[in-house]
């Protein structure tokens, strides 16, 4: 299986310039906990929840008033559209990270890809009967 195969296709971008107030609050609305910094063309970073947790919140500063190119986390790690889920598994592990940008050979994001959805698509796919009963 390809990381295209398991991917969100719907990815909202947050401009580096907006505040940790506005990406919050879009976290919120999407129901998310993180968000791509930029553009499908030019991704800038990634900001998370934990992002926003402890380097904003815990240090007290105002999250309308700190930007997002502050506290984004970067280098960001992706991984192709056509790349077998072992390896996005093998990044996600040995990165310590939960969500992963998808791109193509461009280097356009064209998706996004959580551990958890991985993980629940690994673990619907070993419950598929096996060819030849097994």
């Amino acid at each position: 299986m390809r990381a295209a195969e398991v991917m969100s296709r719907e990815v909202e971008f947050i401009a580096s310039g907006a505040t940790v107030q506005e990406a919050a609050e879009l976290m919120g609305e999407l129901d998310v906990g993180a968000l791509p910094v930029g553009t499908p063309e030019d991704l800038e970073g990634i900001v998370t929840d934990r992002d926003i947790l402890y380097r904003v919140v815990a240090r007290g500063l105002d999250s309308s008033r700190v930007r997002v190119s502050e506290v984004m986390s970067r280098p960001v790690y992706c991984c192709r559209e056509e790349d077998p889920l072992e390896a996005v598994m093998d990044l996600l592990g040995s990165r310590s990270i939960r969500r992963l940008p998808v791109v193509n050979a461009a280097g356009r994001v064209t998706g996004w890809l959580t551990l958890a959805e991985v993980s629940r698509r690994v673990q619907a796919e070993s419950r598929l009967p096996q060819p030849g009963g097994q």
